[in-house]
């Protein structure tokens, strides 16, 4: 029988996310979203995107810094450890 990796399903960026990409002016995509981050060097499609919103897939740490930069906030509030958002 195989043992799960991970502690939690999903992940715990999902809903953040998602505010995150709506907070944007104008709101941004889960296309604009993948678009952004492939100009910043990382390789994400709106498919991943979707996925990690549906908490479908993990987040590694340097997706996770990279979600950060692209939707300017920082990576505390996207693990949810802070609710003060600077956008």
């Amino acid at each position: 029988m195989a043992k799960n990796l991970f502690l939690i399903k999903g992940n715990i960026c999902a809903e953040r996310v998602r505010l995150g990409r709506a907070l944007q002016k104008p709101p941004m995509t889960q296309n604009d979203l993948a678009i952004k981050m492939q100009l910043m060097g990382m390789e994400i499609t709106p498919l991943i995107i979707s996925r990690i919103e549906k908490n479908q897939r993990h987040v590694c740490d340097a997706e996770l810094r990279m979600f950060s930069k692209a939707l300017g906030v920082s990576m505390d509030w996207l693990c949810g450890d802070d609710n003060e958002i600077k956008l």
